[in-house]
């Protein structure tokens, strides 16, 4: 039983979490609906919901206010 331990020790992933450009794939992604389930199942197992949580209301403030903008522009130059 101790060499099971060890093996089992050994060939887990170095990695323990996911990386920021990672989050931002996966939030870019799933804003889509195109996150493939490989992806969403390494974010629910190594992610933190923090991070992603935090990643989310960044992108979707910025993509509200770049959307803003862009009908602000729009409508005062159909306006002129």
């Amino acid at each position: 039983m101790g060499q099971a331990g060890q093996d089992q020790q050994i060939q887990q992933p170095t990695e323990d979490k996911v990386s920021t450009t990672e989050v931002v794939g996966s939030i870019l992604a799933a804003g889509f609906g195109v996150q493939s389930s490989r992806n969403r199942e390494r974010d629910f197992k190594r992610g933190k919901f923090g991070a992603f949580l935090l990643a989310g209301v960044i992108l979707t403030t910025v993509f509200v206010a770049t959307l803003f903008t862009i009908v602000k522009l729009v409508v005062s130059t159909a306006g002129s």
